[in-house]
């Protein structure tokens, strides 16, 4: 399965999803995912932000490596499921490639994360706020992907029997 994170900039948001998933999945010794991210509008090549590398550090996950990349220059056609920051960015798929409309979602949207004063579909951009924004975009981006694992780890159980 390969999966794709989408945000604006593949910087912060995107950027932080990817290598948290990659995480989580290599924790649980998950085999057959491959993970992805882009941005709308990044540009190639750019650098994760300073706070994303330092939050991302608290999670014990380097992503100092990390280089952004564009949606257009992205293999998004590849991918069996997309995954929004936001619900403009799911539009903005949408309106690039409109026969992927079965495989993109908002995350939050795709993992039913619907808690109390959160958004119901977009995770906030922390780009050009301190590192506190950063902590609390990474800690609701960190649930959300618990919950698409266990999402993910029950859509497997329940296609197996």
């Amino acid at each position: 399965m390969k999966i794709m994170f989408i945000c604006t900039g593949n910087i912060c948001r995107s950027a932080m999803a990817h290598v948290m998933f990659e995480s989580k999945i290599k924790q649980n010794n998950i085999k057959g995912i491959e993970v992805y991210s882009c941005g709308i509008y990044a540009e190639n090549g750019d650098r994760a932000t300073y706070n994303a590398i330092e939050v991302m550090n608290e999670y014990g996950i380097n992503i100092k490596e990390h280089k952004a990349t564009n949606i257009k220059n992205s293999n998004i056609d590849q991918m069996d499921l997309i995954l929004c920051a936001t619900n403009s960015h799911k539009i903005a798929v949408l309106d690039l490639y409109p026969k992927l409309l079965d495989k993109v979602y908002t995350l939050k949207e795709y993992v039913n994360y619907d808690k109390q004063y959160h958004d119901k579909l977009n995770i906030k951009d922390p780009w050009g706020y301190d590192v506190e924004t950063y902590r609390y975009c990474a800690a609701e981006i960190d649930e959300c992907l618990e919950l698409l694992l266990k999402k993910l780890k029950d859509d497997y159980n329940e296609n197996s029997k």
